[in-house]
């Protein structure tokens, strides 16, 4: 298989799972020199209710709207959005802060040295919620469901790796090699480890930060 040289990395900022596996994506980055694209998807819109809002029909929608801020920031620079993922992700997965909330938001703008007013800049320029949500389609026309998910540069899609302590150095680059190894099997589907208990108690740890700090309720869904 050739080497892999970029990748499409779709993530929400609300997702502890895909937080996980973004900071093994740096690990990555970092170690082989993978040229990471960040790109959008809303598990705010996928798990909406029938009859409830869209969440571009709202004044400001956690998840959607944090994203806006990440497409005005790409639009200077893939790094800024770079640093708006990793800034906003510690922020509500690791310290338990609100960065869904918009005055949080221009905190942790100001934080990076960066205008707080980019937020409502963001907000207020509607072509930002056009790119979250044509990335988000182009998931879901690949069959996608969730965060996160890996678009290759021949079109093929896979959704995780989902863990959590992810591993770094070496061992993230064997995870990597293993996970594009799938791409040379283009009819393997699903491979899923079982939890335990003590894997459930893991995950929770984890995820204490995020669980204390969400302002929503979490939607599990079976997937397709």
């Amino acid at each position: 298989m050739d080497q892999i040289r970029g990748v499409d990395f779709h993530f929400d900022i609300m997702c502890p799972y895909a937080y996980q596996t973004s900071r093994w994506m740096r690990e990555v980055r970092d170690a082989t020199g993978v040229d990471v694209r960040w790109r959008f998807f809303s598990l705010e819109e996928v798990n909406r209710v029938e009859g409830k809002k869209h969440a571009w029909e709202r004044e400001w929608s956690y998840g959607w709207s944090m994203m806006r801020i990440g497409a005005y920031l790409r639009r200077q620079d893939m790094d800024l959005l770079d640093r708006w993922y990793l800034v906003a992700g510690q922020a509500l997965h690791e310290d338990g802060r609100k960065p869904h909330r918009p005055e949080v938001a221009e905190a942790l703008l100001g934080e990076m040295g960066l205008d707080p007013a980019i937020v409502s800049k963001a907000i207020e320029d509607p072509t930002t919620g056009d790119e979250v949500q044509a990335e988000h389609d182009a998931v879901l026309a690949k069959g996608g469901f969730g965060v996160p998910t890996l678009v290759f540069g021949d079109g093929q899609a896979l959704f995780g790796p989902v863990l959590v302590n992810p591993p770094t150095g070496a061992e993230a680059v064997r995870l990597w090699e293993h996970v594009t190894g799938w791409l040379e099997f283009p009819n393997v589907y699903e491979l899923q480890r079982p939890k335990t208990r003590a894997d459930i108690d893991t995950i929770a740890t984890a995820f204490a930060p995020y669980l204390e700090a969400r302002d929503w309720f979490s939607v599990q869904r079976d997937t397709p």
